[in-house]
């Protein structure tokens, strides 16, 4: 059977809907154009660079190579030309895996009674507090990072207070130390933490709360089973929004770490600056980029659960 022929007005809307179709594709040109030039475009440079070979001067040779993911693990002996396995930037990664799980920790364990205590607060107030929590961001990164460089040193503030107090008779030496790396990673990404969850709790509806201890829950309890999961959208973006910059830091580990404590970001520079190796620095760039959607990856496939069928 044939279809009934639309009458005009089933015409009238289909052109109506199909002239709405091309200006929103229209209106989005411009941000496609940004996320290809910005986004797309250099990530493809990278990926091409990761597989040419450098050249003595910096830049790169036009001709195919995958030595920069084989020097990843491997370096070749001067004499014999063999491969030999070469751990360093391994420990590299591992050292900045880790100091970026246990800043994300520490910023958790601050941030989440911090921002529950601004969403408990009356509404008029929570603005204000959200102003003093992103009060560190109207200053530059690398001029916070040398503040606490200037308060930690030998001769800093903390320093010349304990020894104006009598409590030491000497400088505790902290800059230059793991300790100094993640204060200063503490400092820089806290504000991450703190919004997501304030977000999330600010949102909840603390009448639950009331119910629970209503119940005769104990605060531990309410916490458990009320809150927690409540925040959880919030914990998982704080994490991320921690975790992934923390991980390719550059500016800490460099000035408050002084080359002591190398983390990737510092390594990567290192390969398009003194190294003049920009192949393996992109290969560094991908292999950190691929290990962090792997990761990501996973989660997501945990926290969505098995597909139950049936």
């Amino acid at each position: 059977m044939m279809d009934a022929p639309l009458s005009p007005a089933a015409l009238v809307a289909a052109e109506n809907d199909k002239a709405v179709s091309r200006r929103s594709r229209f209106l989005t040109l411009p941000a496609l154009a940004i996320v290809f030039v910005f986004g797309v475009l250099p990530l493809v440079l990278i990926c091409i660079y990761s597989f040419l070979k450098p050249y003595q001067n910096g830049g790169v040779l036009w001709q195919f190579s995958t030595d920069a993911y084989l020097n990843f693990l491997f370096q070749r002996d001067i004499f014999d030309d063999t491969l030999q396995f070469a751990p360093d930037f391994l420990i590299i990664y591992g050292r900045s895996i880790w100091y970026a799980l246990f800043t994300t920790v520490v910023c958790l364990l601050l941030g989440f009674p911090t921002a529950y205590f601004m969403a408990t607060r009356p509404p008029e107030q929570r603005n204000w507090w959200v102003l003093l929590i992103t009060i560190p961001f109207w200053s530059n990164l690398l001029v916070r990072t040398v503040a606490i460089m200037f308060i930690i040193r030998d001769e800093g503030l903390i320093n010349d207070a304990l020894i104006y107090f009598h409590i030491i008779d000497k400088p505790i030496v902290m800059l230059y130390t793991d300790f100094a790396i993640i204060l200063g990673l503490l400092y820089s990404f806290l504000p991450f933490m703190i919004l997501p969850l304030y977000s999330s709790l600010e949102k909840m509806d603390f009448r639950l709360v009331e119910a629970g201890y209503d119940l005769y829950a104990s605060r531990w309890q309410v916490l458990k089973r009320i809150i927690i999961p409540l925040a959880k959208p919030g914990i998982v973006a704080g994490s991320l929004l921690v975790f992934i910059p923390a991980l390719g830091a550059y500016v800490p580990p460099l000035i408050l770490g002084g080359g002591r404590h190398l983390m990737i970001g510092d390594l990567i520079a290192q390969q398009f600056g003194s190294g003049r190796n920009w192949p393996l620095g992109s290969a560094q760039a991908l292999i950190l980029m691929a290990a962090v959607l792997v990761a990501l990856y996973f989660y997501s496939r945990n926290e969505a659960g098995p597909v139950k069928h049936g």
